[in-house]
């Protein structure tokens, strides 16, 4: 086969742009020879899930699915009845990045709380937390958490320890979307398990692809009280792969020897390096306009910039503007977002900061005429 992309190109634009760790593939690779059961019960899936029963305790379930937004829906439809309803914050990917999925799929009714770290915590809850018994209201049954959140801010273990409490005592259960766990985990410098089961977590959607995967992500359920019948489930939603030693294989390779871990922190230490240049730069004024928008605690960075300044930048990199669509009343924002990747090199981010202060200067040049 031709190749029909430039392997030179680098981009900041998603952690899902960059390409498969060599181990991943490798480890592809080797569940591929000779002929192995199907549908999970092969040997690659049976070592995930022990492998998972020694991060977080062996008395767990593990379901490996295709992607994020699979792991979540069905995450989340095997923890409520139909009647049932979510609490999420505004800006949670379920509730914005999903194309209704919840809803549409699962049968779910969100209940959004508006952050503005992309955080939820007791207080914010209760917001939605109400009408229990309430015939004419979706019963508010479960709260759903992202980590790291889509603003890239983290719950620490005692945040996510209080929102759980604070669920459990109203007779709710907690979900996390953990798509970059990894970078919640390796930032904070704690464990899958302090960030999950021993914080009051029930059910974890955990993120391989975002993190050196092709397409591989597991639900954990840590609480089988808080879960039924995910076996029929993800076979409903299409999430049961018939040759899933290839999925289970792919976090192994990432989980075994803590790749997981290594490639989070690169992804964090490549978006730190990102915010120091930004930060010295606005110092020192070099860039002028720029504003970052959001603390810089995993593998994402947030900024506004002045008019015309991401257009001629994306001509190099590729970034996503982030918050409302342009047209939006909010559209002078003008906030967009830069996202690390386990192969994003030191030399990527020098790059992208040259071109920043090269588009900076040039408005600053028209403006003095």
């Amino acid at each position: 086969m031709n190749r029909h992309h430039d392997p030179a190109v680098r981009g900041f634009a998603s952690d899902n742009a960059s390409g498969i760790h060599p181990a991943v593939l490798e480890a592809i690779a080797t569940a591929n020879d000779g002929h192995v059961s199907a549908y999970g019960a092969d040997p690659y899936t049976q070592r995930l899930r022990e492998r998972f029963g020694e991060m977080l305790g062996h008395d767990i379930e593990v379901h490996p699915v295709f992607n994020g937004t699979g792991a979540n829906v069905v995450a989340l439809q095997s923890m409520l009845p139909r009647w049932g309803a979510v609490i999420a914050a505004d800006g949670a990917h379920i509730n914005v990045d999903e194309g209704g999925a919840p809803e549409r799929v699962g049968g779910i009714k969100l209940l959004t709380v508006p952050t503005g770290d992309g955080k939820l915590t007791p207080e914010l809850i209760d917001r939605e937390a109400w009408g229990w018994g309430n015939e004419h209201r979706a019963q508010p049954l479960v709260v759903s958490l992202t980590q790291s959140t889509e603003l890239g801010t983290l719950y620490t273990p005692a945040e996510v320890r209080a929102i759980a409490d604070h669920a459990h005592e109203l007779g709710m259960r907690v979900h996390m979307d953990g798509a970059r766990i990894a970078n919640a985990a390796a930032s904070l410098g704690v464990s899958l398990r302090a960030l999950t089961r021993d914080a009051g977590v029930d059910v974890l959607s955990f993120g391989g692809t975002k993190n050196g995967a092709m397409l591989a992500e597991a639900i954990v359920v840590l609480d089988p009280a808080a879960s039924d019948g995910l076996t029929y489930l993800r076979k409903l939603d299409m999430q049961l792969a018939s040759k899933m030693r290839f999925v289970s294989a792919q976090l192994l390779a990432l989980l075994e020897e803590d790749l997981w871990l290594r490639n989070a922190r690169h992804a964090n230490a490549m978006a730190a390096r990102l915010r120091r240049r930004l930060d010295a730069g606005i110092e020192g004024g070099r860039l002028p306009g720029v504003v970052p928008t959001q603390p810089t605690q995993a593998n994402a960075v947030f900024a506004t910039l002045p008019a015309g300044v991401a257009g001629r930048v994306r001509e190099r990199f590729s970034f996503y503007d982030w918050g409302p669509a342009p047209t939006g009343a909010d559209a002078a924002r003008r906030e967009v977002r830069w996202v690390c990747s386990f192969d994003t090199r030191a030399e990527d981010v020098d790059a992208l900061v040259d071109a920043l202060v090269a588009a900076t200067a040039r408005d600053e040049r028209v403006s003095r005429g």
